[in-house]
């Protein structure tokens, strides 16, 4: 609305001191259009420049992410920016496999962290601030402005079990070709039997402080199990390879 007004307001400005020949009517439609324009263009101003009729809103969402490495492996991907690691940008998916991992933005704004936790599955928290009107009003004041939802700040907390173990992308890719290698399908097939191994000896010792666990309780210590083994295991590999 203060868009049409300030362009109908110049418009009208022009056409006052142009055309209408008669002093007195001149002047005062001139006054009325001339008003109209300087207000809606001191009010436009003041909306871009000082954000007024808005007011700041913080949403916050969450949702199950997993490993971008696309593999049953704890793995959180990053890939580095600059050298203050505050502009790296971490990558993950939304869903069990996909092609294309999704990832955190990388701009001015936004500030992306991972944050270790006691919980068994990953999942990515953002929080929002963005510049919102404060009624209709001002909605219908300053549409087509570009200025409603404008985002003021962005944190993404990639919230990863502690059995997960954060490598860059460079680091996957080595890891990747190690385990196509002939090399690497001989450390998988001793690995499993290890594994097996390390998963039993915990669920032993589990159920050994806890004879009355039931099936899932069994089963989740099992996935952890299984978690902790395969992140001493990558973490093992990456002390050995550059």
């Amino acid at each position: 609305m203060v868009i049409i007004l300030t362009f109908l307001g110049a418009i009208f400005f022009f056409a006052c001191m142009m055309f209408i020949q008669r002093k007195n009517l001149r002047i005062l439609l001139a006054t009325i259009t001339g008003i109209i324009f300087i207000g809606s263009t001191t009010l436009m101003t003041l909306n871009y420049s000082h954000h007024f009729g808005m007011h700041q809103v913080t949403t916050t969402t969450s949702k199950r992410i997993y490993s971008a490495s696309n593999s049953s492996m704890p793995l959180a991907l990053y890939q580095p920016i600059g050298k203050s690691g505050q502009d790296d940008v971490y990558l993950y998916n939304t869903k069990q496999r996909q092609k294309t991992p999704d990832h955190t933005q990388a701009n001015e704004y936004t500030n992306s962290k991972i944050k270790w936790t006691k919980n068994t599955t990953p999942r990515l928290v953002t929080t929002e601030t963005r510049w919102q009107y404060k009624n209709n009003f001002y909605k219908v004041l300053y549409a087509w402005s570009g200025m409603d939802n404008t985002l003021v700040k962005r944190t993404n907390t990639l919230e990863y079990p502690q059995s997960y173990v954060k490598i860059t992308t460079n680091q996957a890719k080595k890891l990747n070709k190690l385990a196509n290698s002939s090399a690497g399908k001989q450390m998988q097939a001793q690995s499993l039997a290890q594994g097996r191994a390390f998963v039993t000896a915990k669920v032993q010792a589990a159920m050994a402080k806890n004879p009355q666990m039931t099936a899932s309780q069994i089963q989740e210590v099992s996935a952890q199990a299984e978690q902790e083994f395969q992140s001493q295991s990558v973490k093992k590999i990456l002390s050995q390879i550059k």
